[in-house]
């Protein structure tokens, strides 16, 4: 198998070079191989040492993980980030309160003293990503179990891993690529000192909400500023007054020349997870049960959640957050089942899979290595959808989907030492389960999550089989005779976690018999402990269809020599690139590559909170007062689609021009092609980005926080 998977990247490296152009996440120490001489033929003028290096700046120097799941950029040499405001939303509704609401008003530090201290915030920069496949795949030989390979795997990360960083604040991690098939060290540095800056208001951060999200066209300012800070060398530091604002190894210029449709663009950032060579029975999956049991579950929980906001402006702050958060990938999910549905992709993959199936048998050898792959993909999905399903569900409804259960969960260290009547170890639990009441009922409405935990219960119920119940559920059968609401409703009243003083009057005199007692508590260990067992349950079925992945991946390789493949998603630095342009969504629709301000104006609706616009906003349009940020045409411009590759992680890339100059910040997708983590369809996908020049005009002519705009380095 060795030699298969060198004689593979081996055809990755030569094949030829002219793949589709806006199709790909492509690793960078890859790009000089594989795709310099398609990107300069766009007219990339950048050589693949100025985009990657670890010797000298580069462009990789100036992007970050911004906290745990989006993309940021610097901009200044004074640690100025800039990032998505949805990416930055959790952070400012956290840092808000009824009184400094930066939600709905905005917030703009007009000094580096004003900015706030964001706790828990951190961005982590990529210092070097080493190809290590030869050393994590060196125990690895031909006829190895599925077990003993991955042992071998996992001892050698582990080996590999230890020894990096002690002495630089460096950390590494290995990750597979090409479904186990290659792996590469990626050597990072977090910073947990980061500050917030700046952000509009949600009436142009978030403009369009949730009705316009994933929808083109887009009329919104989603961005927000943040500062990363390092003691006075340079280095990661944790909080404190002394430390000074980072200065990057390399922050974009911004160009405020804008753009013409056919124009080079690329961007730098983490997509999450794509799986675009999963297999039909895994699309199947994917459609029918794991998507199900989000638009199922999120969408009866988010009915009630927006019911309880629209009634109390308290309970809207509170959770504007964890409604964004849900909602996104709700809506994600219908669209991909759309969209997946509409080009048919499941019928495509059993064509490529009939193709494979004759190439796997048309030699001994071959046959020998795939011949009952499919058959084992078949069998590996098959066998696991009804527990799949309840595992699904179980996260959906209980684990993350009923707050008092999620938060419950924080008091099982407490039971443990409890037990072993260690007094240190309990007064640690407390101290640390304090902190984390503290945070959590901030942003808790308990009369909110009774409603929700009845209904989540509910329709566990409805849709799961009864042997996958947890065992709480016969106390609701036989001592409420199967009322799920009167249940709620005795938790609520009866749980120390469903209230913060009674909680903090059970920490100043904590109990096990009371703890092992609490409705809550006791209905969340429940749960965990059917999740386990729907877990272990799931893991066989899990590592047999890991492994037929990873020999699918290998095999589609081999049989299309003359292919460039590129690896899936994974959450790695990935750079895409493409043009600026429009698309057709449908017969006798053709959407124009650009939107400006006239569309806010003419989508406002006073009455719906999702379209309302600023009055000051009115203002500089009416006046046309744009300053050095219109256009040449004088318009101010707002969004532009280009078709780089994106997915979920790659909010707030820069998108990047020819000359390696910032243009534009991603920060979503587009409804038509909703199936592009399964299904790259390169006629209808689309990359949605605000404009540069309105992120400008914004802090500048909106904010009048110009002094941001002083330590750009601006291209005009």
């Amino acid at each position: 198998m060795k030699k298969l998977i060198s004689f593979v990247l081996t055809l990755i490296i030569i094949s030829n070079p002219l793949a589709k152009a806006d199709e790909g996440m492509w690793l960078l120490p890859l790009l000089k191989e594989l795709n310099m001489e398609t990107m300069q033929g766009m007219g990339l003028e950048l050589s693949a040492e100025q985009i990657y290096s670890v010797n000298q700046s580069s462009l990789k120097d100036a992007i970050v993980i911004f906290g745990g799941g989006c993309t940021g950029e610097m901009i200044s040499d004074k640690g100025l980030l800039l990032t998505n405001h949805h990416c930055g939303f959790d952070k400012i509704q956290e840092l808000s309160s009824l009184e400094n609401n930066y939600l709905d008003n905005g917030f703009w530090a007009a000094s580096t003293k004003e900015e706030l201290p964001a706790p828990g915030l951190y961005v982590t920069f990529i210092r070097e990503i080493i190809d290590v496949s030869d050393s994590v795949l060196a125990k690895v030989t031909p006829g190895m179990s599925a077990s003993k390979r991955a042992a071998a795997v996992r001892e050698a990360i582990d080996k590999l891993s230890k020894n990096v960083g002690n002495e630089s604040n460096e950390s590494a991690e290995i990750k597979q690529f090409f479904a186990g098939n290659q792996y590469f060290m990626i050597i990072s540095q977090v910073y947990n000192d980061v500050r917030f800056v700046g952000a509009p208001p949600s009436s142009i951060g978030k403009f369009g909400y949730d009705t316009d999200n994933w929808v083109w066209p887009r009329h919104t300012g989603d961005f927000s500023l943040f500062r990363v800070y390092s003691d006075m060398d340079g280095n990661p530091a944790d909080y404190s007054p002394d430390n000074v604002p980072y200065q990057p190894l390399h922050h974009f210029p911004v160009s405020i020349k804008g753009y013409e449709k056919g124009d080079f663009a690329m961007t730098l950032g983490f997509p999450g997870s794509t799986e675009r060579y999963l297999p039909s029975w895994g699309i199947e999956e994917r459609m029918n049960i794991f998507n199900r049991a989000l638009i199922t579950v999120r969408g009866e929980k988010q009915d009630i959640w927006a019911d309880d906001m629209a009634a109390s402006d308290k309970t809207r702050l509170q959770y504007a957050s964890k409604f964004t958060r849900s909602s996104n990938y709700w809506k994600n999910s219908i669209g991909m089942n759309r969209g997946l549905e509409a080009l048919d992709v499941i019928s495509q993959k059993r064509e490529l899979e009939a193709e494979f199936a004759q190439w796997a048998n048309s030699s001994d050898s071959l046959k020998s290595i795939y011949g009952n792959l499919l058959a084992s993909l078949e069998e590996g999905y098959q066998s696991r959808a009804d527990n799949y399903l309840a595992l699904n569900y179980m996260r959906e409804t209980m684990l993350r989907g009923t707050e008092i259960l999620s938060f419950a969960l924080n008091a099982r260290p407490l039971e443990k030492a409890l037990k072993e009547k260690n007094q240190k170890n309990i007064d640690l639990e407390l101290e640390m389960l304090k902190k984390t009441a503290s945070e959590f009922f901030k942003d808790y409405n308990p009369n909110t999550d009774q409603k929700v935990m009845a209904a989540m219960l509910k329709r566990y119920q409805l849709d799961i089989k009864p042997k996958f119940y947890p065992s709480f559920y016969k106390d609701i059968t036989k001592k409420y005779k199967g009322d799920f609401q009167l249940f709620a409703e005795k938790l609520f009243l009866n749980s120390v976690f469903a209230d913060e003083a009674k909680l903090n009057n059970f920490l100043n005199k904590p109990s096990l018999k009371k703890l092992l007692a609490d409705p809550a508590y006791s209905a969340a260990i429940s749960a965990m402990d059917k999740n386990l067992s729907l877990i272990s349950n799931n893991s066989e079925a899990q590592a047999n269809i890991n492994e037929a992945n990873r020999l699918f991946m290998a095999g589609l390789m081999e049989m299309n020599p003359d292919k460039v493949f590129y690896p899936d998603a994974n959450f790695s630095l990935r750079l895409s690139y493409g043009t600026v342009g429009d698309y057709h969504p449908r017969d006798g629709v053709k959407y124009k590559h650009y939107t400006t301000l006239k569309g806010v104006m003419e989508k406002e609706d006073p009455s719906n909170f999702e379209f309302i616009v600023p009055e000051k906003l009115k203002e500089l349009y009416r006046n046309s007062d744009y300053g050095r940020y219109a256009a040449e045409d004088g318009r101010m411009y707002l969004n532009f689609t280009t078709d780089n590759d994106i997915t979920g992680g790659n909010s707030g890339s820069p998108v990047i021009n020819a000359q390696g100059h910032l243009i534009g910040l991603a920060f979503d997708g587009n409804w038509e092609a909703m199936s592009g983590d399964i299904a790259f369809e390169p006629d209808l996908q689309k990359c949605i980005n605000v404009d540069i020049r309105y992120i400008l005009f914004i802090i500048d002519k909106y904010a009048d926080a110009d002094y941001l705009i002083d330590e750009m380095t601006l291209i005009q």
